[in-house]
């Protein structure tokens, strides 16, 4: 394995290994500073928009994401120190990042559909989320290897700034009530509070909390694998490339498309509940594949599951 060397912060650092445990360290810290501020922005942003309308919390994160790519390429031109990084995505964090858009979408498709096409509707916008993750893997694999990361995050600058125009003059608005509210109040944190403490029929506050924490414990195990799964394919014994794993997370991404194809089909003869738990095997079987991975092809065996 040949040796490479990383300057962080002035400090020459040896060896795939400091990589390895660099990349998985600030990756966290990133990650973090992002989440914990969003936390508050979300839950602040989200039960506004039941009064203010949705197109408002979809064009704001759009604006923060576009500030947060400017501070990435500020620290890439000027070769700054990593930390600075963590500014950009603090400000993405209170602008909602990504949570908010689909926070945001998820909404906006359960105000102009009703409840039968409701399932599918949302397997769909998934399903757009799968293409796109494809495109920009298969995509952006390449253009790093052979431009580096400046000129795609020029693209992604302006594909930002492109969707927060498109949201403001062409997406029409799904709250068909508004009323002016105020943004900076505990009365939208209440809300929240309110909407797992006040009673319902048939244990439903009770299967909201367990929906919650099945939903919470999905999205911890995907969001984190996805770092951990980058960094083991950076690694030993399988060393990609930018652009292998540009492709092994297109790969990963066709999921979302068979997913569609799937719970069309399924949804004839299953509850949703039981589709569900097709898809949490079949995620379990594929993370099992990638911790006995030890070669490209079965770690695209793993990809698609």
């Amino acid at each position: 394995m040949s040796r490479v060397t990383v300057r962080l912060g002035g400090e020459q650092r040896a060896g795939r290994g400091d990589v390895e445990s660099l990349t998985s360290h600030w990756s966290l810290y990133l990650n973090l500073s992002g989440l914990l501020v969003g936390l508050f922005s979300v839950t602040l942003l989200g039960p506004w928009s039941d009064q203010v309308g949705r197109r408002t919390i979809l064009i704001v994160p759009f604006i923060g994401l576009s500030l947060q790519v400017v501070v990435y390429l500020v620290v890439m031109y000027q070769e700054l120190h990593v930390g600075y990084l963590i500014l950009g995505r603090v400000i993405g964090g209170i602008t909602g990042d990504f949570n908010l858009i689909l926070a945001g979408c998820f909404a906006y498709i359960a105000d102009v559909t009703d409840r039968p096409s409701r399932t599918f509707r949302v397997a769909i916008l998934e399903a757009c989320l799968g293409i796109a993750g494809m495109i920009a893997s298969i995509i952006g694999g390449h253009w790093r290897k052979v431009q580096g990361y400046i000129n795609p995050f020029w693209l992604a600058f302006a594909v930002y700034v492109f969707t927060a125009f498109y949201v403001y003059f062409c997406v029409k608005e799904s709250v068909k009530d508004r009323k002016p509210s105020r943004l900076f109040t505990l009365g939208h944190y209440q809300s929240v509070f309110h909407v797992f403490s006040l009673p319902g029929e048939n244990g439903r506050r009770s299967k909201l909390f367990l929906y919650s924490l099945a939903f919470l414990l999905v999205v911890t195990v995907h969001m984190g694998a996805k770092d951990l799964i980058v960094i083991y394919e950076l690694s030993f014994p399988l060393c990609w490339e930018s652009d292998l794993i540009g492709y092994g997370s297109a790969a990963e991404h066709l999921t979302y498309l068979s997913s569609l194809a799937g719970l069309r089909v399924f949804q004839l003869c299953l509850a949703d509940s039981w589709v569900a738990e097709m898809g949490f095997l079949s995620n379990i079987s594929g993370l099992v594949v990638f911790s006995l991975a030890s070669t490209t092809e079965i770690m695209f065996t793993g990809d698609v599951q």
